[in-house]
C-alpha cells in the first residue's frame, strides 16, 4: 500500500528543519566578537571602562560598536599603563547604564565571540544581573581555546598578541577595546580556516570543537565530514575494512562527533584508534534508523556491539505441560511441542525472576526430578513446608488435584488470564506492606514488575505477528509498511516512500531469516497462540514494538489485513509508602 500522498504532508516539513538548524553552516551564522577593557579582573569588585564590538557574517563585516564608560571608579595606574586609559578620559563618557541596552542590541542573538569570552560575557552577565536583566544566552566562539586546539605546537603561547603575529593579521592588538575586537574577529577567520580541515562547516561543530580537536583521535575527525545532520545509521571500519561498531542516531554528524568530545566510555578509545573509515546510511524515520541498525548488526556482527557477541541472548519460561507434575524452567528456544512459553526474556537472570514471581502466585513445585505416580521423596520438598509449593514428590496421590488446579491456573496466566499471575502478588505486596516489611514488599513489587514486563512483550509480539499487512502513520514525522511486524517501506515527512535495504555498505546480501520476500513465512506458527522466531526477528518485532508503544498517542493506523491491538500495561505501577504502610497506585 503507497504511503499517503505527499500533498497531505507539506505542512509537516518545518518539523524536519530542526536537525538543519543544529547544523547551520558557518557562512550563514552572524558572530559578534565583544572585548572589554575594565579596571581589574573580578565582575564582582571592578567596572568596565571601554567596550568594542565588530559583527561578522560570511567573512564581512556588518558593523562596529565602540565606546568609553566611565565606570563610577578609579582606574589603577597599572591598567592605565596596560590600557592607555586614563580618568580624564572616561569621565565624559556615558555610565553603563545608558550604553548597556545599545549593546545588547547591537549583540543581538548572534554567536559571541571571544579571545577567552568567559572573561568578558562574565562582566556583562555580571552587569545585567546587577539591573535586573536575564544573563546572556547566546552561543559563544572562544577564540583562545580554538587556537589551543588547532595551532598550539606551533606558538610559544595562544595570546592574542602572540597569535595577531603568527598569523600576520592587518589589526595589531592595543589593548583598546575595539582593536582587539578587530583583531580577534580576523584571528577567528584564520581558525575557520584550520578548522576546516577537521570537517568543521556547521556551528554545533565549531562550538565542539575544543574539546574534539584535543582528543588523542582528533585528526579522524575528518571521516566525519561527509556525515549528514539526519536521522540514520552509522558503520565504523577498520583499515581492512573490517566492521567495527554499528549505531543509529537522530543526528548522524552530532552522534558521531561525540564519539570525540563527550563519549568517555571505556572502549570508545579503542574504537577511535582503529577506526578507518565511518560508512552511514539516512533513514526515513527513527523506527527505519532502528531496524537498520539491528540488520547490520546481525548481517556484520560487529566485534564492538554487545548484541552481536551475544545472538542467543534471549530466554523463555516454559511451563513443561507434557509431564505427570509440570513445573517451571527457563530455557533458551521455545519448542511448542515440550509446553507454554513466556517470552522472549532478555537474560537469564530476568527470566529467573520471572519464574520466581509466578512460582509465589502459583503453587507449582519447584524440583526439577521426573516425576511418576509413584512417591520419590519421604519428606515433602522444603518449598512444600514452608507452604509455598505443592509437594507431588511425597504423596503424588494426595496432591493430583489439587496440583491439577494449579496447573489449569498457570496455563489460564500464559494463555492471556494474566491476573491469575499478579492478582495474588498484589494481595502479598499490600499485606507486607501493611506488616511494615517493607523489604520484603519491594521485593515482591520487582517480581510482579518482572512478570507484567514480560506479559506485556509477549502480548505486543504476538499482536504484531497478527496484524498482517500493517501501515501506520505518525502525523508530522512519517509511517511505516510492516508485514507481519517486519518494516518493509518507510517515509519521512516529505512522502517519498523508501523500500528498506536491509545491506550494510559494501557487502553482499545477507542470508540471515530476515531477508524474505512479501507473503513468505517469517514466524514459525504451530497454533493460535505458540510460536517460535530466531533472535533476528525478535530483536526486530521488539523494535516495531517499542517504536508503536511510543507513539500510541498520536499514531494512525492508514490499513490492516488482520488483527492489531497496542496492549495495555497488565499491571498497575505501585508505590510503597513507608510512613503510612500502604501501597499508593
Amino acid at each position: 500500500m503507497a504511503p499517503p500522498p505527499v500533498e497531505a504532508r507539506q505542512d509537516r516539513t518545518d518539523t524536519q528543519r530542526s536537525f538543519d538548524e543544529l547544523g547551520t553552516p558557518l557562512y550563514d551564522v552572524t558572530f559578534c566578537v565583544v572585548d572589554l577593557e575594565t579596571t581589574g579582573g573580578s565582575p564582582k569588585g571592578d567596572a568596565i571602562t571601554e567596550i568594542g564590538a565588530v559583527r561578522l557574517r560570511g567573512g564581512e563585516c556588518l558593523g562596529t560598536f565602540q565606546t568609553l564608560v566611565n565606570p563610577g571608579c578609579p582606574i589603577p595606574p597599572s591598567i592605565t599603563v596596560l590600557t592607555g586609559i586614563t580618568e580624564a578620559m572616561v569621565f565624559p563618557a556615558p555610565p553603563l547604564d545608558e550604553v548597556l541596552p545599545a549593546l545588547m542590541e547591537f549583540i543581538g542573538d548572534a554567536v559571541i565571540v571571544g579571545h577567552n569570552v568567559r572573561f568578558d560575557v562574565g562582566f556583562l552577565d555580571a552587569a545585567l544581573t546587577a539591573r535586573g536583566r536575564p544573563p546572556l544566552t547566546n552561543r559563544r566562539v572562544d577564540t583562545c581555546a580554538l587556537a589551543r586546539r588547532l595551532v598550539r605546537d606551533e606558538v610559544r603561547d595562544c595570546k592574542l598578541g602572540t597569535l595577531a603575529r603568527h598569523f600576520r593579521l592587518r589589526t595589531e592588538p592595543t589593548h583598546r577595546a575595539l582593536d582587539d575586537a578587530l583583531a580577534t574577529g580576523e584571528l577567528l577567520h584564520c581558525l575557520l580556516e584550520r578548522a576546516a580541515t577537521f570537517g568543521v562547516t556547521g556551528l554545533v561543530d565549531l562550538v565542539d570543537l575544543p574539546r574534539m580537536a584535543g582528543h588523542p583521535q582528533g585528526a579522524k575527525l575528518r571521516l566525519t565530514r561527509d556525515l549528514p545532520p539526519r536521522p540514520g545509521v552509522y558503520l565504523f571500519r577498520d583499515r581492512g575494512g573490517r566492521p567495527l561498531y554499528v549505531g543509529k542516531a537522530t543526528d548522524l554528524r552530532a552522534r558521531v562527533r561525540s564519539y570525540f568530545s563527550s563519549d568517555d566510555r571505556r572502549k570508545v578509545g579503542q574504537l577511535l584508534r582503529e577506526a578507518h573509515q565511518i560508512d552511514h546510511r539516512e533513514c526515513a524515520t527513527s523506527l527505519e534508523a532502528a531496524v537498520v541498525e539491528l540488520r547490520w548488526m546481525h548481517a556484520l556482527r560487529p566485534r564492538f556491539n554487545r548484541v552481536a557477541r551475544d545472538p542467543e541472548r534471549y530466554r523463555y519460561v516454559r511451563l513443561t505441560v507434557g509431564e505427570p507434575f509440570p513445573r517451571l524452567s527457563v530455557v533458551r528456544t521455545p519448542d511448542p511441542a515440550k509446553g507454554l512459553h513466556l517470552g522472549p526474556v532478555s537474560s537469564t537472570a530476568r527470566a529467573r525472576a520471572v519464574v520466581e514471581a509466578i512460582e509465589s502466585a502459583v503453587p507449582l513445585r519447584r524440583c526439577t526430578q521426573r516425576l511418576g505416580r509413584l512417591p520419590t521423596r519421604a519428606q515433602p520438598c522444603t518449598a512444600a513446608q514452608l507452604g509455598a509449593s505443592l509437594c507431588p514428590c511425597a504423596d503424588p496421590a494426595g496432591v493430583a488435584s489439587a496440583y491439577a488446579a494449579a496447573v489449569e491456573a498457570a496455563m489460564a496466566g500464559f494463555g492471556g488470564a494474566h491476573e491469575v499471575f499478579l492478582e495474588p502478588l498484589r494481595r502479598r505486596m499490600a499485606t507486607l506492606a501493611g506488616a511494615e516489611r517493607f523489604e520484603e514488599a519491594a521485593d515482591v513489587r520487582d517480581r510482579a514488575a518482572a512478570v507484567a514486563a514480560v506479559l506485556r512483550r509477549s502480548r505486543q509480539l504476538t499482536s504484531l505477528r497478527a496484524s498482517g499487512e500493517l501501515v501506520v502513520e505518525d502525523p508530522g514525522a512519517g509511517g511505516a509498511r510492516l508485514i507481519g511486524g517486519v518494516l518493509r517501506e518507510s517515509w519521512g515527512p516529505d512522502g517519498q516512500t523508501r523500500l528498506l535495504d536491509p545491506d550494510p555498505p559494501g557487502s553482499a546480501a545477507d542470508p540471515s531469516p530476515h531477508h524474505v520476500a512479501d507473503g513468505d513465512a517469517l514466524l514459525l506458527t504451530t497454533d493460535d497462540s505458540q510460536w517460535v522466531a530466531g533472535t533476528h526477528e525478535v530483536d526486530e518485532l521488539v523494535a516495531v514494538a517499542r517504536w508503536l508503544e511510543d507513539r500510541a498517542a498520536r499514531i494512525r493506523i492508514v490499513a490492516c489485513s488482520g488483527t492489531f491491538a497496542l496492549p495495555r500495561t497488565p499491571v498497575p505501577t505501585f508505590a510503597i509508602e513507608r510512613s503510612a504502610g500502604r501501597l499508593r497506585g
